[in-house]
């Protein structure tokens, strides 16, 4: 498992000077997980160097009222303990509020979701009843992609989500995978992308997975287009060491691959981020069962054992997990998994690792227990601004035109020769018009099916150089005769286009 110890974090001389940690129960059954965990913690010797302080959030808070799902005094507990250990929580569906699980971790720049999905001994899947090993780790970007939830509705029939990919935010979670995968000895990257189709976006991503990678000689690289991925992690998961991918993918893929390991109770997950970091059960709050003593405590604990060794109690965390293994391997499990032995409750569950606490698996290798812990941790220093992170700072950037969106319902024939007439004593001309990002004019085809949303590109007459303003006055002089929805002007960088073709451009 984990042995990672984060770059920023400081030896504590003192064992006796215990760490705060932010803890929230959650919803459902996160209180039932959480105690079955917390009990394991405390035989196991944790309490004695770590004091829990619970926070509220979730779905009480919602219900109060606050969209955040999370109170004041949780904020500040968080951002100075610098470290959360949280269960299961509900999101209201639909309105009053955004998952609180991404609002933690963008609001804190938890930017690295690490989790590890690895063949448990007593976990019966297709993969263990085959003799395929499955073994690796899933790395993604947690702060960007569409996750922003910036979305807008454009038409009475168009909807628009805006999907934010920086270089900065590339760099972070390429350079986090490959010190990871450095420090963990895996000697093979794999980079899930789709930039065949969204060449800037996605094309970024990969184009700074190798740039980064550069850095990184003794591992070897790969990358794969994601539909293609996910089809190999069912065909063939054993070929797989470690894969870094963008938010939303990430988020799909991770999924997949818990389902290969026995399902969302077996995901382990680390949100780190270079100051706050969260540590978390990833499945959901399952309300069926809540109060029931059903529910599987195990993602909860192998988050919690990432977090062990997040501050330096490696020989604790090796010590549990080592539990944790022989528990399964002698068919004592809840009843959510298929193997061997009798199902038992979450509480008898945690009493049986407790009780297992130094023994050994014997059907796998257990983990390593080092010679001893070495506690480390240091709360972060709150900031007295916002940090603005920049990659390209020397770039020649020059405005060509502009892309305005439309509502509209006229051919594409009517609307050009409009927009001629309305545009022929400016700098620009109409270059092209697409529909869903489909090219309708000048060239294309009449099968293609039209929605009431269309995008108008009007780039520079040659020889022409300006700066933003007059895009803005072409804007103007649209919106006086058609409902304009969107508008954003286009840009050389370095003489290198900064916006897509339409598709049949």
């Amino acid at each position: 498992m984990l042995t990672q110890d984060h770059p920023s974090t400081q030896q504590v001389s003192d064992m006796t000077n215990k760490l705060t940690i932010a803890l929230a129960p959650g919803d459902g059954i996160g209180p039932e997980i959480t105690r079955a965990c917390l009990h394991i913690f405390k035989v196991a010797g944790v309490l004695d160097h770590v004091e829990f302080t619970e926070v509220d959030m979730g779905r009480k808070v919602f219900n109060e009222g606050d969209t955040r799902g999370m109170t004041d005094e949780a904020i500040e507990t968080i951002e100075a303990t610098g470290i959360l250990y949280k269960g299961p929580m509900g999101t209201p569906i639909g309105g009053g509020g955004k998952s609180i699980n991404v609002t933690l971790r963008k609001t804190f720049g938890a930017f690295a979701n690490l989790r590890h999905f690895q063949t448990l001994p007593g976990v019966e899947t297709v993969y263990s009843r085959a003799g395929v090993p499955v073994d690796f780790y899933v790395v993604r970007e947690n702060v960007e992609d569409t996750y922003g939830g910036i979305e807008h509705r454009l038409t009475p029939d168009s909807y628009c989500a805006k999907r934010i990919i920086t270089t900065p935010g590339c760099d972070q979670i390429n350079r986090f995978a490959f010190e990871t995968a450095k420090a963990f000895g895996i000697d093979k990257v794999t980079c899930g992308h789709k930039a065949n189709i969204m060449k800037m976006t996605d094309g970024t991503f990969l184009d700074r997975f190798k740039f980064v990678a550069q850095d990184y000689p003794q591992i070897e690289t790969e990358d794969v287009i994601i539909d293609a991925l996910c089809m190999n992690l069912v065909l063939r998961p054993d070929k797989y060491k470690m894969i870094v991918l963008t938010n939303l993918q990430g988020d799909i893929v991770s999924d997949l691959a818990a389902g290969l390991v026995g399902g969302l109770g077996f995901a382990p997950s680390a949100n780190i981020g270079d100051q706050i970091s969260i540590f978390e059960a990833v499945h959901g709050t399952a309300p069926d069962i809540a109060g029931q003593d059903l529910a599987n405590p195990t993602s909860l604990l192998l988050s919690g054992l990432i977090m062990l060794r997040h501050i330096g109690m490696r020989k604790t965390a090796a010590i549990i997990e080592n539990s944790l293994l022989y528990t399964l391997e002698s068919g004592v499990h809840t009843g959510d998994v298929k193997g061997k032995g009798q199902p038992v409750g979450t509480t008898d569950f945690a009493q049986a690792i407790a009780d297992n606490l130094g023994k050994n698996p014997e059907t796998i290798e257990g983990c390593t227990v080092p010679a001893k812990d070495e506690l480390h941790h240091t709360p972060p220093v709150r900031p007295s601004a916002n940090q603005i992170m920049t990659t390209h700072e020397q770039v020649e950037t020059t405005v060509c035109g502009c892309d305005i969106f439309l509502q509209n319902i006229l051919s594409p024939t009517e609307l050009a020769a409009k927009l001629h007439r309305l545009t022929q004593s400016t700098p620009f001309k109409l270059t092209v018009i697409s529909n869903r990002g489909t090219q309708v004019w000048p060239t294309g085809s009449p099968y293609t099916e039209m929605v009431n949303e269309c995008c108008v590109r009007f780039e520079l007459k040659e020889g022409t150089v300006i700066g933003q303003g007059p895009t803005v006055h072409l804007l103007a002089k649209v919106a006086e005769k058609f409902t304009v929805t969107d508008f954003i002007p286009i840009r050389m960088y370095d003489g290198v286009p900064g916006f897509s073709l339409a598709q049949g451009q």
